[in-house]
């Protein structure tokens, strides 16, 4: 579901803006969309309400990252009143104009599949970035940070 969507409450709102600072930090060229779906009823279909969704542009295709656009999945699990929402899982995919390039789940050992890997370099980014994912919507010390 798009973040736009999403941002309910104050706390998600800030989490969500929070999550696109942290991508910035790791990624500073990529640009925010926080609509990344259409408001059509066939994508309403498939919309799920703990799952939030993002995308980070890029200016153009990148080789490193092997993809022109990654559209970030948030799984999260309702928060307590007046708290962040809990991180459950991420899903990040490479994407081109064409096709999904390649996925990284923060499930296993959080390693890229696909047919165009990005760059070990960048595989490593995305990975810090998701531990910081989880700092930030799970708490300091959480044992899904430790992968």
């Amino acid at each position: 579901m798009n973040a736009t969507d999403q941002a309910r409450n104050l706390e998600l709102a800030q989490a969500i803006a929070a999550v696109a600072v942290l991508f910035r930090q790791h990624f500073p060229d990529a640009r925010v969309n926080l609509t990344p779906w259409r408001d059509d009823p066939q994508t309403r279909a498939w919309a799920e309400a703990e799952c939030v969704d993002l995308s980070f542009h890029f200016p153009g295709w990148n080789p490193r990252n092997q993809c022109r656009s990654m559209l970030l999945q948030l799984r999260l699990v309702g928060a307590p009143i007046g708290g962040r929402p809990r991180l459950l899982g991420a899903l990040i995919r490479g994407l081109t104009y064409e096709s999904e390039r390649w996925r990284l789940a923060t499930l296993g050992d959080w390693q890229p599949s696909g047919s165009h890997l990005p760059d070990p370099a960048v595989v490593a980014k995305l990975q810090t970035f998701c531990r910081g994912l989880f700092d930030l919507l799970s708490g300091a010390g959480s044992d899904a940070s430790a992968a």
